[in-house]
């Protein structure tokens, strides 16, 4: 017997999914009732997708990471608040 759920899904992820589908040769219901049942046996969720950090977050995270490498805007271990505001001070 089969029955109805109606799941809320951001419409852009319902289309790209759709396409995945069609484009597999399978329609998106047979795509969700497969996960269901991995669901039910495994009695877990799994997420697949790497999660990939914003554009603009990479670029900052690949400058510092080349500035570290080059001991460009660093600083030491400060041992009091002073020193720390001593250092930013002087920047």
């Amino acid at each position: 017997m089969k029955t109805l759920i109606n799941v809320k899904a951001d419409k852009e992820v319902k289309e790209n999914a759709q396409k995945i589908a069609e484009a597999l040769g399978l329609p998106l219901s047979s795509i969700i009732n497969a996960y269901l049942k991995e669901f039910i046996r495994d009695q877990a969720v799994r997420f697949s997708v790497e999660p990939q950090l914003r554009p603009e977050v990479a670029r900052l995270l690949l400058k510092a990471s080349s500035d570290y490498k080059r001991k460009k805007n660093t600083s030491g271990i400060f041992e009091t608040w002073t020193e720390a505001k001593k250092y930013l001070r002087d920047q």
